[in-house]
Order: C-alpha cells, then structure tokens, then sequence
C-alpha cells in the first residue's frame, strides 16, 4: 500500500536518520525498554523507604494522569512537502518561489500529464511544508490532523485542498499520507491603498486529514518495568505520586513497586497477572496534591504577568514615577518683505517638553497572592511598570520566588 502512494506521491521530501528500533522512529531517544542505558527489565526497584514525612501540600489535588505521562507512549514527529491548490488567486508567485513550479511540473508527470516548455502563470497553488505527530499505539488506517505552512510567497492558503502528501519520520520511512481540504482561521483583505489581515492566513489544519499507513511497533505489555515522567519536575510531586502508588499497590497486590529517581522519573515495577494497560489504568486515576516552585513569568513583549500562587516578598518600599518627553516639530513658513526679491522659506521650530509623573512611595509586603496582587493595584502602574517593579523587588532579594523572563 505505501509503494503505491509513494509512486503518487507529489514531492517526497527526504530526511535521512538510522535505522528505527523498538517504539521510536529516529535514534537518540530513550524508549520504554531502556533507562538512562541499561535495559529497564533488570533495574532494581528500591521501594522500602516510604512513606516520606512531607508537609501537606498547599496544591490542587489532580489525577496522576493529568501530571504525569509514560515514556513507552511518546508521540513521534512526521513531516512532509506538498502542494495546496485551488487557491483564489493568493498561491505562490511562480517567480519569486521556482520550487512551487518544479513541484506542479513533476505532479503533473507522475500523472502522465507531459508540459509543454513555458513558464505557468497561476497563482492558485502554494507550496506548504505538512507536520503532524503520530499518537502511540495508533494502528493502521486511523487518521490523524495535520497542520499546513506555507513555504512561499503565497498570502492566503484560505480555500485550498492539500493533494496527497507522504508524511515521513526521521528514518525516511513514509508512516502517514495527508489529504484535504485546509481550515484557515485567519483572513486578509486587501484594496488599492489598504491592506487588512487578522491572523494567520498562510496556515491551517486538515482534520483527520491524514491516514496512518504503518504503525509503530510498541512493547507496552512487554515491559515488566514501567517509566512515568511528570510533566513539571518537582521533587516533593514525585515523593507524593510515589508514596501514593505504593499505598494503592501494598492493599492490592501486597508489594510496593513505585521507585522516585529524580525530580521527574517514577520507575514502577508492574505486577505479575495483570496486564499493563490495566495496571496503568488502575494508577492513573489516583489522586494526589500536586507542588509546586514559587514562579514569576513575565512576558515583556505582551507585558503579561503571571504570578504563582506560592510567591512572597518581603516588605519593601517602592517608589514609580513615569518620565514623558514629547518632541513637537512646528516648522514655520517666512515670507519675504513685498516688494522685495527674496524667496518664501521654511524656517525650522522644534518644542519639547517633559513632564514626571508624581511618584509616591508606598509599602508593599506580599504574605500570600492576595495581598500581593491588592498591593500592586494599589500603586497604579501599568503593566510596565509592573514588570519593571518586579525585577527591582528581585535585584534587592525581596522576592522568595523565581523570576522567569519570556
């Protein structure tokens, strides 16, 4: 079946890699068979310390399956060069973009349509670059979403059709074929004077766009030990997730078989007469508090500010006053006396003027979220301002929390 996509296939685009083992398509990942390069079937499961003494923790209570996944079931990336057609007019320009006129020529032979010599004229067609990620244990004939760029001059793929695209993984080796017509959410607009555009017109999806044409092989009920990673590394989530599993395992199956490694990986030993898509079925649904680093994110290209919920400060006194300059240019015309030869000039006045906003020092002392947040409304600043409060909090050691810059 791949043989004779591929002989339609429009373009193939060629990534060469070595050859796939076990659940991964590319070499240099670490499957669920193996750890840190020993073979994870002989890892000894040191489980006899717990219960931990922690402090009760100040999270949300979540399901292990919301914060923490198993690395036997990782995605793999496919990708693909295709051609989307049907455009109105807003394709790639055939000059500025040669391989979009390669690509239709050689679509056009593998269709045994034969071009005569000339130069195409249309814009109705763009090249795109597809991506996708193959989900785990997906079996043959499932469909998937694909996302579509344009890899042209092309300004809208609005009312396109991708034609057939082999999806490809860094082996080389074709696993998806992607078809359809593409979604657009944005749009553009544009007149004699004037061009509008509200988001990204040159990108889309195709749902269930793709066709999975070869699984990857997965070893899941093989593996008699299991790796979860948590999604937020934290030493104290992985403490309680383990302590957790072993409480559940010692009153089910009489043994404890959770192992924490580090502040991310979780080594279970799963047991005998139970398969495991059951066991890790069983586990997924236990709860647990959740922990947590105090964080401050900020984004100073957006001016957003995200505060966690953990983060103090101790009490400092701040101060914020605005400095505005406004240059004006007024320049003035001079006429010369009547009666006189001279010429009407331009004679150059420049303004400026500064003006400070009044700065008034208040305290800011930040026990919990609340008082925190009430404390920098209080003072009045734009988000701006904030930031820049922020980062001098944390320059004088006031801030018990990490300060993250985007």
């Amino acid at each position: 079946m791949i043989r004779r996509l591929a002989l339609l296939a429009l373009v193939s685009f060629g990534l060469t890699a070595p050859a796939m083992s076990g659940g991964d398509l590319a070499d240099g990942y670490t499957d669920g068979g193996s750890y840190a390069g020993g073979d994870m079937r002989h890892v000894n499961i040191a489980a006899a310390g717990g219960p931990s003494a922690l402090p009760p923790a100040t999270g949300p209570a979540s399901r292990i399956k919301d914060i923490a996944t198993l690395q036997t079931a990782r995605d793999n990336q496919l990708i693909g060069y295709g051609l989307v057609i049907g455009l109105q007019g807003t394709g790639d320009g055939l000059r500025n973009s040669p391989f979009t006129e390669q690509s239709i020529r050689a679509m056009l032979r593998n269709l045994g349509i034969a071009m005569e010599d000339g130069r195409a004229r249309a814009r109705n067609v763009a090249a795109v670059i597809v991506t996708t990620n193959l989900p785990p244990f997906v079996q043959s004939g499932s469909r998937i979403d694909v996302s579509v760029s344009s890899l042209g001059d092309a300004t809208s793929l609005a009312g396109g059709t991708l034609v057939m695209t082999p999806l490809r993984a860094p082996d080389g080796e074709i696993y998806a074929v992607a078809q359809g017509p593409v979604f657009v959410s944005g749009f553009t607009a544009q007149g004699d004077a004037e061009t509008l555009t509200k988001g990204v017109p040159t990108s889309g999806r195709v749902p269930n766009g793709a066709i999975v044409e070869r699984q990857v092989e997965a070893r899941f009920n093989d593996d008699a030990v299991l790796t979860m990673q948590l999604r937020n590394p934290d030493f104290s989530t992985a403490v309680r997730v383990t302590d957790t599993i072993n409480e559940y395992t010692a009153s089910r199956f009489g043994k404890r078989t959770a192992s924490e490694q580090d502040s991310r990986t979780i080594l279970i030993k799963k047991p005998n007469g139970i398969s495991g898509a059951r066991f890790i079925a069983e586990l997924e649904n236990l709860i647990i508090q959740t922990d947590s680093p105090a964080r401050v994110v900020i984004d100073e290209r957006t001016g957003t500010i995200v505060i966690g919920q953990d983060v103090k400060i101790s009490q400092v006194a701040v101060s914020y006053g605005a400095l505005t300059v406004r240059i004006t240019e007024q320049p003035k015309v001079v006429q010369p006396a009547p009666f006189s030869r001279g010429e009407t000039a331009e004679e150059p006045a420049t303004i400026i003027d500064a003006q400070q906003d009044d700065a008034r020092v208040a305290l800011l002392d930040g026990p919990d979220l609340q008082t925190l947040v009430a404390g920098l409304n209080r003072i009045g600043v734009k988000p701006d301002g904030i930031i820049a409060i922020l980062q001098g909090i944390k320059s004088a050691g006031a801030l018990q929390a990490e300060l993250v810059l985007q």
